[in-house]
């Protein structure tokens, strides 16, 4: 019977191979980001057009398999946006290779609006369009970046169509 619950219990909390924790969320803490605190990830998401909506900050191994899969991030940080530059903190479950996609939900609706939301990534790669129309999002190898021990620092720039 205790097999039976530990099977249970280990099919309801996706691990990634790399034995990572997916979806796991919280709120902006950057006390998190702290000297001494780590591994994290302290982001100053500038080119936000409003305070409006919300924003969400996901952190993903950084694989083909995960990359702006749904569900498939290791830490979604969830923040009130400033219009301007504001700094977001993404606690990390360990040292190594991950990808940063932002989302600016403009509206609030907890939908992709193309014509009103903003997106950004780790090293700010461009958001291409197929044949002018939709948004393609770079590989995940344009926007990795390895972090160490301690607080990874970055800027990521803000997109809108």
């Amino acid at each position: 019977m205790s097999a039976g619950l530990a099977l249970a219990a280990a099919l309801a909390v996706p691990v990634a191979a790399q034995g990572y924790v997916y979806g796991r969320s919280m709120n902006n803490d950057l006390g998190q980001c702290a000297a001494g605190k780590g591994p994290a990830v302290r982001i100053t998401v500038t080119g936000l057009k409003s305070s409006s909506g919300n924003l969400f900050v996901r952190a993903y191994p950084a694989t083909k398999a995960d990359w702006l899969v749904s569900k498939r991030y290791v830490m979604r940080v969830d923040a009130r946006p400033q219009a301007g530059s504001m700094t977001v903190c993404v606690p990390l479950p360990a040292e190594g290779a991950f990808a940063i996609a932002v989302q600016h939900d403009a509206n609030g609706n907890r939908k992709t609006d193309i014509s009103t939301d903003g997106a950004g990534m780790s090293n700010n790669p461009g958001i291409k369009k197929i044949l002018g129309l939709v948004p393609q999002a770079p590989s995940v190898d344009k926007a990795r970046f390895t972090a160490g021990p301690g607080v990874t620092r970055m800027t990521i720039s803000m997109q809108y169509l």
